[in-house]
């Protein structure tokens, strides 16, 4: 979606400046937002995709305001209204309300959390050959899906080089939308920075993404 998160190549946002020395977490409740974040994904009521498209919907003015884990909290509290799990009037007590609501899979057990901080591999037997080789020159689709994409904004109508093949993997734009893995073959495309923002763009840079077949046609 074109949404405020998809701020590749956008100005006028300032300079980044790294915090020296920066903690893991500047306040108890960034830990706890994380712990509940892993415990809740646990359960399998939504997956990884669900939840990037839970934060893509969150208004620009809230994105841009909000910390890192504020973002990551209101997330949380998206996808358990939408799942069922809770209630707006239990969110604003701050504790259940009403009967537990059943899970996908049973709660997450100290001993299980190494476990579960792994992230499970994505590839997936090919449905079919791949269209692209390495060398092909490709042309990002120029798509503005209203629903989750991982295809950068930036790079759409553009023209770039498959320089890489993945092997086929869960695509995220059916996932997101929970209509099932439909895999995908997945390439890196190498993209020239002129070619993206023109001829003031430094003329040795090349910028990789990961893209999907579907986004992707023959230059």
């Amino acid at each position: 979606m074109n949404g405020v998160h998809d701020m590749g190549g956008m100005d006028g946002f300032g300079k980044v400046e790294p915090e020296a020395d920066e903690p893991v977490f500047h306040a108890p409740w960034e830990g706890r937002v994380i712990a509940m974040t892993r415990a809740m994904g646990r359960t399998g009521m939504w997956n990884i995709d669900m939840a990037r498209a839970a934060r893509e919907r969150q208004p620009a003015g809230f994105y841009l305001t909000a910390s890192y884990y504020q973002s990551w909290g209101r997330r949380l509290e998206t996808l358990l209204l939408e799942s069922g799990l809770v209630t707006p009037d239990e969110i604003a007590a701050g504790h259940a309300l009403h009967p537990a609501k059943p899970l996908k899979r049973s709660r997450l057990r100290v001993e299980e959390v190494p476990n579960s901080l792994k992230r499970g591999s994505y590839a997936r037997p090919a449905a079919a050959t791949a269209r692209f080789s390495v060398g092909d020159p490709v042309r990002a689709r120029n798509m503005h899906p209203a629903t989750h994409t991982r295809l950068p904004r930036y790079t759409r109508g553009r023209r770039g080089v498959v320089e890489r093949v993945h092997g086929a993997h869960v695509f995220p734009d059916s996932s997101a939308l929970g209509a099932g893995e439909d895999p995908q073959w997945l390439y890196t495309v190498v993209f020239e920075g002129r070619e993206l923002w023109g001829a003031d763009a430094d003329p040795g840079l090349k910028v990789s993404i990961e893209a999907f077949e579907p986004y992707l046609q023959p230059a």
